[in-house]
């Protein structure tokens, strides 16, 4: 089903994301005011009480250097996903986040896995192939950002840093790239429509074409003296020749006044 989205601003598009980010760092300034430590809430793979880390897995994270570098891709990629996809936001979001869980805990390894990372993966991954799918130019240009901005991310995919949870991070990636595919429905952004596109347009009242004559010369201005005539109604005044004679002779009549030369003139 085809749905039309004329990408106006609303509220939610900063307050949502704005929202995530800020529980992030809140949840984060409680473990250093009170000395909390959160880690075992994370994700551990194969064990069941490891579930718990799904839905609180990505609001911890190990320190300030980590809560930032996912603070920033976060707001940003889900702004865009709550302004070009509005009307499946909460499912790409929330449906993403359990997704992206599940499936680091089914093949991650027997360790505690935190942050937000594997979310910005599926936003990322979601945002790209979605444009691409699209065959919207909107949003083929958001793909093509999203690759200038994150597109050194997709090294994290593979396992080149024993402290990084790359399985978070490729099971956020393909759970986006699924959505992708999944989310079959024609997302369309209404174009621009120019006059001769209208369903009433009237090439003959268009005064472009009017410039043009049948064979397709173009000429200055149109010729709309017999319509302009037509138009004002005004009648012809008719002179007789005496009269004529003598309005012309006063329109062509040129008076020369000659000044005699004195001995006061003087020449360069």
């Amino acid at each position: 089903m085809s749905k039309k989205n004329d990408l106006s601003f609303y509220p939610g598009v900063i307050y949502a994301p704005l929202l995530f980010v800020f529980t992030m760092w809140v949840v984060y300034w409680a473990e250093i005011r009170f000395g909390w430590r959160f880690t075992t809430y994370g994700i551990y793979p194969q064990k069941l009480e490891g579930l718990r880390g799904v839905i609180f897995g990505p609001f911890i994270h190990s320190g300030l250097q980590h809560l930032f570098n996912n603070s920033i891709p976060l707001f940003v990629l889900s702004a865009a996903l709550f302004y070009f996809y509005r009307n499946i936001k909460w499912k790409v979001l929330l449906g993403g986040l359990l997704l992206t869980g599940l499936l680091t805990w089914a093949i991650g390894r027997p360790s505690y896995h935190i942050g937000a990372s594997g979310i910005v993966y599926l936003l990322a991954s979601f945002l790209f192939f979605k444009g691409i799918f699209s065959k919207q130019y909107q949003l083929t240009a958001l793909s093509l950002v999203v690759v200038f901005l994150y597109g050194s991310l997709l090294w994290y995919v593979f396992p080149i840093d024993s402290k990084i949870s790359w399985e978070g991070h490729l099971s956020g990636f393909l759970v986006g790239l699924v959505f992708a595919i999944f989310f079959k429905e024609n997302y369309h952004i209404p174009e621009k429509k120019y006059e001769w596109q209208r369903e009433d347009y009237n090439p003959e009242e268009d005064e472009f074409l009017q410039h043009f004559d049948e064979d397709g010369n173009f000429i200055e201005t149109p010729d709309k003296t017999e319509n302009e005539a037509e138009a004002t109604n005004e009648p012809e005044i008719e002179l007789d020749p005496e009269t004529e004679a003598e309005i012309e002779k006063k329109l062509t009549k040129i008076n020369y006044h000659f000044r005699e030369n004195t001995k006061d003139d003087t020449s360069n």
